[in-house]
């Protein structure tokens, strides 16, 4: 069974790799793929030094395969938006491209790996997504992990804006969901 594991990201550390996998097709939805290596080292430190985000580089095996980041949803995004309640956590993640030998499972198992650490290292209560609409993989992951969609939401970011479809997933829905049944092992 393969070992995954989430650290503290490091902007200079990870800026080369991360800008690889926003500049894949795969990445389109995060609006960065024209992003150079500078660019995405400006990002990820703007949000390490931000008290209300954090971003996490994720490992398989020791190989950086995914990259999550969590926030405070009153404070980032959501903030008028979004009812918040005490334990929300807002969350976004994003896996390497698969390349020439893509694994079975490893999405599933990477959102699993995500879903714990918001709920058992971060302690969310209730974990909250936004993907943008048109976004009809993720959606379906986020169903699968026990998501609800609430409803569509347009968000503000700086000069980007999105039609999103804000969901949320108490620690109880991911529980019982199919991906927390399935999605835990990666062979």
């Amino acid at each position: 069974m393969a070992s995954v594991s989430l650290v503290a990201a490091d902007p200079r550390r990870d800026a080369p790799v991360l800008q690889r996998w926003l500049a894949d097709p795969h990445a389109s939805f995060w609006e960065m793929g024209g992003h150079d290596v500078d660019a995405v080292c400006d990002y990820l430190a703007s949000v390490v030094t931000d008290p209300y985000q954090d971003a996490w580089l994720g490992l398989v095996d020791g190989v950086p395969t995914f990259f999550a980041e969590t926030y405070d949803p009153a404070h980032v995004l959501l903030s008028g938006i979004h009812d918040t309640v005490p334990g929300d956590l807002g969350m976004h993640v994003l896996i390497a491209p698969p390349g020439d030998h893509p694994r079975h499972g490893l999405t599933d198992a990477v959102f699993a790996a995500v879903m714990a650490w918001c709920f058992d290292e971060l302690g969310a209560e209730r974990v909250v997504v936004e993907p943008d609409a048109r976004n009809h993989l993720i959606r379906r992951k986020n169903v699968r992990a026990g998501f609800t969609e609430l409803r569509h939401v347009t968000i503000e970011d700086g000069a980007h804006s999105k039609a999103a479809v804000l969901s949320v997933c108490t620690r109880d829905d991911y529980r019982r969901s199919e991906l927390a049944a399935t999605g835990k092992a990666l062979a």
